[in-house]
């Protein structure tokens, strides 16, 4: 049987319909580059939604996968393994917290975190005590659990009825926070930095308010860091930038090195909520992946790439702004480390159109936000190869809206 060929008509042939797939088949990653079939070179300022922040063939992180593979693939939870141990280890280390799950997904760790949530509220004797609340403008998964807190038309359309006990709270809305909140409540679900929302970040009042009614009402407050954590802010959790104080936090992204893994870390307060068979995962904390992980910890530390994630970020948001004092198609920019969003007076999918056709890699977001995602390895002058594209199409635009 001959192979199709890796085209959008194959595609079209072979997968249901729930992506939107770039006219682009990608054959091998170099540094911040990915290699199409026919050769082509594209800056990638996107890495995966945020996965590969080591970016493309990193010698570390394929030898961790190698090593580790030719040892076990593969073991039941049932097992104690070492690379489980030593990255549960690290990750604990880093957040100074008590305990970790591994799950396989960004959504999978959120639904163990609701199901713990509740789990945990369960104790006090209030059987009214299930309400799981999150922010408007959220993203937290496309599973049952988590697309009920995320809650957008987009995502729930034609899948009702949602888990019930869910509610949203105005972003950055503290009116808003103090009447939704309750002895109900078991939990609080928040993004420091609002990804899919168009990179928002919450405020620091709306944080010490919410902190102030935990203590009134004893509930928990879930950190969803799955695409602002492991460095990309500037710091390994984001949520250390506003002294969040989480009950419960979840990784995924980049933790795996691009293979899939997420984590749940738990405070003391939590820590002996689940027992045994309360949940659990087939491929969750699988020992290659858990290998993968803490190589890519390992490098993001050795490499300084925090810091760089900073200082690359710092410098495309000050050349974002010599570009909106020139073109008045930017409406505003966002900027928390290497998690870019650049309002734009139209539908963000036009420039990531014509960024592609120039062989820039960017994506579109909340309609109009075109996000930039990259790798935390990225160079000076890789940015500016972004930037110096973006305004090419702003001048180019401006240019036939003239003629």
């Amino acid at each position: 049987m001959t192979p199709l060929p890796v085209t959008m008509e194959s595609e079209q042939q072979l997968f249901f319909h729930n992506y939107a797939r770039l006219p682009l088949a990608i054959t091998h990653g170099e540094g911040v580059w990915l290699v199409s079939d026919d050769g082509t070179r594209y800056l990638d300022m996107i890495a995966g939604i945020g996965v590969n922040a080591l970016g493309y063939g990193d010698k570390r992180l394929a030898t961790a996968i190698s090593a580790q593979a030719t040892k076990l693939i593969h073991a039941s939870n049932l097992f104690m393994m070492r690379p489980q141990f030593e990255l549960a280890e690290k990750l604990l280390t880093l957040s100074g917290l008590s305990k970790v799950f591994f799950a396989n997904s960004g959504t999978e760790a959120i639904e163990a975190a609701i199901k713990m949530s509740r789990k945990w509220a369960g104790r006090f004797g209030n059987p009214e005590k299930k309400e799981v609340l999150s922010l408007s403008n959220c993203f937290h998964g496309r599973t049952y659990g988590a697309m009920s807190l995320t809650a957008k038309p987009q995502y729930v359309n034609g899948f009702e009825p949602l888990l019930a006990g869910t509610g949203m709270i105005n972003f950055n809305h503290i009116c808003d926070l103090e009447e939704k909140v309750s002895d109900n409540t078991a939990a609080v679900f928040i993004e420091v930095v609002q990804g899919e929302g168009g990179i928002h970040r919450i405020s620091q009042p709306f944080i010490d308010r919410l902190k102030e009614l935990r203590e009134q009402y004893n509930f928990l407050i879930v950190a969803d860091d799955i695409q602002a954590g492991c460095g990309r802010t500037g710091t390994f959790f984001s949520y250390t930038q506003v002294n969040a104080e989480p009950d419960l936090v979840c990784l995924a992204k980049p933790l795996g090195g691009g293979l899939p893994l997420s984590a749940v870390i738990g405070s003391e307060k939590v820590a002996d909520v689940l027992s045994y068979g309360s949940h659990g995962t087939t491929f969750g904390g699988n020992p290659v992946a858990c290998a993968a992980g803490l190589a890519m910890i390992n490098a993001i530390h050795e490499d300084n790439l925090m810091e760089n994630a900073e200082t690359v970020g710092n410098y495309i948001y000050d050349e974002m702004r010599k570009l909106a004092a020139k073109h008045p198609q930017i409406v505003d920019i966002r900027q928390y480390g290497l998690m870019i969003g650049i309002t734009v007076d139209k539908e963000a999918k036009y420039y990531a159109g014509k960024a592609l056709q120039k062989h820039v890699l960017v994506n579109a977001t909340s309609v109009n936000v075109i996000r930039l995602l990259p790798p935390l390895t990225i160079s000076r002058e890789e940015a500016q190869h972004c930037i110096t594209t973006l305004d090419e199409i702003l001048t180019e635009e401006t240019a036939e809206k003239n003629c």
